[in-house]
């Protein structure tokens, strides 16, 4: 299009882009049109017992940064866990009570292995800033400072364990990072997940070269993104549409928020109840 209006030289608008939204992208084209794009939205399917989770251990530990740090302790960890907790996509109240138990030693024993004295830099920091072709935007978890830089943690409460590749080749830990390097000017490598039910953390130190791997990928992404938009509003035909945003088919149809619209999803994967994607332990 730029071509046919003369204008190549003129350099694209940077494209604003979270994790979630190249997330969902790559992992199906059709549920980013269906969650972004389409007016009026469709309707989503209900909630999930293990997002609800993941959810109750984030607001708990932000509130546990968040006191004074002579306030801190693990029984005043359990207390918020309990305060922030909620109910959403449990089978009844015998499994909420285990659950809620669950993550109440999760974050228990997760600040009793913190040292006495830790205060990160920031807890469920905003950080938006220009990186490469794309304005990289985002919440992360927790900033922390070692040794004269800066880390980026993220909190993971799912059943399987992780993995130093999880690390190194996570997408959003990348651009949170490069983000954070612009947004706190401070020098910002290394990247870790803390994965909560077992007590453990996959991390990865970057280098100049792994971060421009990453901010290409996602580059890439943003870009097939835009393309797709572009010819969606361009006109109002279903085949542009579908053509566009083509469904991506896998096990994770069992889970997709946009299920119920979706044929090809249904047949690809079965119907799974709110809470099958809890963990056992």
């Amino acid at each position: 299009m730029q071509q046919q209006l003369g204008l190549e030289g003129i350099p694209r608008e940077l494209v604003r882009v979270t994790p979630a939204r190249l997330s969902t992208w790559a992992g199906c084209p059709r549920r980013y049109r269906m969650a972004y794009l389409d007016r009026p939205a469709p309707k989503r399917g209900g909630p999930w017992a293990n997002a609800t989770l993941g959810a109750v251990v984030h607001n708990a530990l932000k509130a546990y940064f968040e006191l004074r740090p002579d306030e801190r302790t693990p029984q005043r960890a359990e207390v918020l866990v309990h305060r922030n907790w909620k109910s959403d996509g449990f089978a009844d109240s015998e499994q909420v009570a285990e659950h809620r138990r669950r993550a109440q030693r999760w974050v228990h024993d997760y600040v009793s292995g913190l040292p006495a004295d830790f205060t990160p830099v920031a807890v469920e920091r905003w950080v938006s800033a220009p990186v490469g072709e794309i304005i990289a935007e985002g919440r992360v978890d927790r900033v922390d400072e070692r040794d004269g830089e800066l880390v980026v943690v993220d909190y993971k409460t799912g059943r399987h364990g992780l993995r130093v590749d999880d690390a190194k080749n996570s997408l959003a830990l990348g651009l949170y990072a490069l983000a954070v390097r612009k947004t706190l000017r401070r020098p910002c490598n290394r990247v870790e997940l803390h994965h909560l039910p077992t007590g453990t953390v996959s991390a990865w130190d970057h280098t100049a070269e792994s971060l421009d791997g990453l901010r290409e990928r996602a580059e890439r992404l943003a870009g097939e993104i835009q393309d797709a938009t572009d010819s969606l509003e361009s006109t109002t035909t279903n085949t542009v549409a579908e053509t566009a945003f083509p469904v991506r088919t896998g096990p994770h149809c069992s889970w997709c928020d946009f299920r119920a619209h979706c044929t090809e999803g249904q047949q690809a994967a079965p119907d799974l109840r709110p809470w099958a994607l809890l963990g056992d332990g």
